[in-house]
């Protein structure tokens, strides 16, 4: 059983659900990097997921697009983020996430960077540009190493294509709640419990949902019908707010403790 399934199975048992944090590896540097993750397993947050910066990140919004490119102005290398979740997993037992585009992974290469990550202490990928018809050997040398892996469905995806994303998917299945690019938002579209409802037709994995959940009330609304909430943009933005401040870390675990107990 993975690290993810895990933590999922424990949260089933006292009736609860995820709380999955976003943070940009390197925004503003990795050694701030290192204190969040460490900070964010003490207050519980249940899943870390670590993005990778890119300079064409095509479903990041501009907070998140910005967190990257200043990561990138830092040169922060996927071999960097690796070996700093190595560093950390010595003491941090929450699972851990990768997101990244495919480029880095394609340049790495993609064997060498699933053997790598695992050695790391990495649990799961998400490749938003990675749709799952093009990624069967990714996939299956994923499946080999023990990572899971975690794909994406949408307002607009269709039955066949819940089927598909549920059978590949290992972890959990990453819900995006609107049509568009991360960020915060005021309101989130009144669809998203129905088509909760119609994915968990086809599948007992674990539903979480993300893009534009940005609230303690948003996040206790989206946690009544899926299996978690996934916040990132509010998280990165708040890191941006605190920049220079002694207090960052802080301030920033203030704001998820806040999110989490919505």
């Amino acid at each position: 059983m993975s690290r993810i399934d895990r933590k999922f199975k424990e949260l089933k048992k006292i009736n609860k659900k995820a709380f999955i944090a976003f943070v940009t590896a390197g925004f503003p540097s990795l050694s701030v990097t290192e204190k969040l993750i460490y900070e964010l397993d003490r207050i519980g947050v249940d899943i870390l997921e670590l993005g990778v910066p890119f300079s064409d990140p095509m479903a990041d919004g501009p907070v998140i697009q910005e967190a990257s490119q200043e990561a990138l102005r830092k040169n922060t290398h996927l071999v960097d983020i690796l070996k700093l979740v190595k560093k950390a997993r010595k003491d941090v037992n929450m699972p851990v996430c990768l997101m990244t585009y495919y480029n880095p992974i394609f340049c790495f290469p993609e064997k060498q960077f699933i053997t790598k990550a695992k050695e790391s202490g990495v649990d799961g990928l998400i490749v938003p540009d990675l749709p799952p018809e093009e990624g069967k050997s990714f996939v299956q040398a994923a499946k080999t190493a023990g990572l899971d892996t975690i794909f994406f469905l949408s307002p607009t995806s269709s039955v066949k294509r819940i089927k598909l994303v549920s059978k590949v998917s290992s972890g959990f299945i990453y819900y995006i709640s609107l049509t568009g690019v991360t960020g915060e938002r005021r309101e989130l579209s009144g669809d998203i419990r129905k088509n909760i409802n119609l994915i968990k037709q086809y599948t007992r994995k674990p539903v979480c949902v993300g893009f534009g959940v940005s609230t303690p009330g948003q996040a206790r609304e989206i946690r009544s019908f899926s299996d978690g909430v996934i916040i990132g943009s509010a998280i990165v933005k708040k890191i941006k707010e605190n920049l220079g401040s002694a207090n960052l870390v802080k301030k920033v675990s203030d704001f998820v403790k806040r999110l989490k107990a919505g």
